[in-house]
């Protein structure tokens, strides 16, 4: 068992989970979800499961210690003549001490699995005598539940949710095993009581979770695996092949990624229902985004709203930002000095972004990518709207809409293209080629048939392609087609999923000719 999308996991191990789940008293379904979240923690992982464990139990302590120090700032507080900005600066001091040391730790156990060795060939060449580091691997959805961690820790210092006492709950808040793996980012007061509470799970939850499940592995099986035989040879060897079908590789590649991700996002959701626990959504229809910041809101949507709560505000409201942005907006006026001044922040949270992704340069060109883009769009909106008005076009038009929906298209495969380079110095190289080496004579005289894919597979991926688009466009509109097959009768409820499951069977790109993935996000 490597993933969710293997026979031992769908047919025994989910299937087995949910049985003990509902076999077992309420009070004691906790336990079924946390020795099902540690047992496939350990057997895509191993021993090193024993990190997983060291962070939640320094997560726990660290949480304890913040909430003992809030009740005592309360008690300190509540006494008569106390000096309360004197108390309040005292224990802000404290328990941003407490909270550093519980960040740092968790943190630094990431960075010591994951970006140890990549930090020391950046410093290598400067001249640093940097000892060889162990490998020890890295275990499965690692940057996922620290980041879970983190926020835990920043929620419990802010107030917003109390510290709890129960180290299991926590540990099943932190490796709940349908998201451990690829998100999504949940925060505490969104899973941790539900997933102690063994609330029972209703029919509606079982249809719809199993549905979910089935449709996110159409998305993996159909289409993300079998377009790998094509976009791996490429990425691989790009050399061997001119810009054409480099463009070819990169939009494929998106395609790839987007219904590998979101995919395993559907079967995490779905698997979450199976148990009445309800996982946030992680995409939001972003191939309908007009802009790369609306691409950003729509796309890996909890990864996002992370940064925003936890880095972007963070910064932004920090004391040298807001003397910064004071600067500016005397500077530049009220419109563009905050937007200048948020370079700060915008900057930081794309940094972080690109690191998260990986320990590669090619991840922090994409960070870097996204930021000047975004910046760039905030600071030449006014511009924009100003030269439209001018010359006359309508920014509410479908005219304008659709420039809007092709550029951020455009923009989103490019990104794709550095994000799946082996390094920043092939991302640029294949952008280069892409756009000054480009020739549509190779995507029509045989050249793409023979590198992976035949006549049949794309076929495959263009109808479900346009099912895909379908599907978007009820879901833009507020149409839940799950939801509607339900209120349909249970007839038209298990047909929709003998469907989904005969798609997968007679379309999913596995047996000979076809090499299977591991989820891609998994190894961030």
């Amino acid at each position: 068992m490597t993933s969710y999308f293997t026979p031992q996991f769908l047919v025994l191990f989910l299937p087995g989970s949910a049985l003990c789940y509902q076999l077992v008293p309420r009070r004691a379904r906790w336990a079924v979800l946390l020795a099902a979240s540690y047992a496939f923690f350990w057997a895509l992982s191993g021993w090193l499961a024993v990190f997983v464990t060291v962070s939640a139990l320094v997560i726990w302590l660290t949480g304890l210690a913040l909430g003992t120090e809030a009740a005592r700032r309360g008690r300190e507080l509540a006494e008569l003549g106390a000096d309360r900005r004197a108390v309040r600066r005292l224990w802000q001091r404290r328990m941003r001490l407490t909270l550093a040391v519980g960040v740092l730790a968790n943190l630094g156990i990431l960075v010591a699995l994951k970006y140890a060795g990549f930090l020391a060939g950046l410093v290598r060449p400067l001249g640093a005598v940097m000892p060889e580091l162990p490998r020890i691997g890295l275990p499965i959805g690692i940057s996922f539940y620290t980041m879970q961690a983190v926020s835990y820790l920043v929620d419990v210092y802010r107030g917003t949710v109390a510290a709890d006492a129960n180290p299991l709950r926590l540990a099943l808040y932190l490796t709940f095993f349908p998201q451990i793996m690829e998100g999504p980012i949940c925060r505490y007061a969104q899973t941790a009581q539900a997933l102690w509470s063994g609330a029972p799970v209703t029919a509606k939850q079982v249809f719809s979770g199993s549905a979910r499940v089935l449709w996110g592995l159409a998305k993996r099986m159909v289409v993300a695996d079998r377009l790998n035989s094509l976009v791996s040879p490429v990425f691989a060897d790009p050399g061997s092949y001119d810009g054409g079908v480099i463009v070819l590789a990169a939009v494929l590649y998106t395609l790839q990624l987007y219904c590998d991700f979101s995919g395993t996002m559907d079967c995490a959701v779905g698997m979450g229902r199976l148990f009445g626990i309800a996982l946030p959504e992680n995409f939001s229809q972003p191939f309908f985004s007009r802009t790369a910041s609306e691409f950003w809101r729509r796309w890996h949507v909890t990864l996002g709203e992370w940064f925003k709560d936890y880095v972007f505000y963070p910064v932004s409201l920090s004391g040298p930002v807001k003397r910064l942005t004071g600067a500016a907006r005397r500077a530049l006026g009220g419109r563009m000095g905050p937007a200048a001044a948020s370079g700060v922040a915008l900057f930081c949270v794309w940094l972080a972004n690109g690191l998260w992704h990986g320990a590669g340069t090619q991840y922090l060109l994409f960070g870097m990518y996204y930021f000047v883009l975004i910046w760039a769009g905030a600071l030449v909106e006014p511009a924009s709207q100003a030269l439209c008005a001018r010359l006359g076009v309508s920014r509410s038009g479908a005219l304008w809409h659709g420039f809007q929906h092709v550029r951020t298209l455009l923009v989103v495969v490019a990104g794709e293209l550095i994000f799946r380079s082996a390094s920043a110095e092939q991302g640029l190289e294949l952008l280069g080629r892409a756009t000054l080496d480009f020739r549509a004579d190779s995507l029509l005289d045989g050249t793409v048939l023979a590198v992976g894919m035949d006549v049949a597979d794309f076929v495959v991926v263009g109808v479900f392609v346009v099912l895909l688009l379908v599907a978007g466009v009820l879901r833009e509109r507020g149409v839940h087609p799950l939801e509607g097959a339900w209120r349909r009768g249970p007839v038209v409820r298990w047909a929709v999923c003998f469907a989904l499951l005969m798609c997968v069977v007679v379309f999913g790109a596995y047996g000979v000719g076809y090499t299977p993935v591991d989820p891609m996000y998994a190894s961030f």
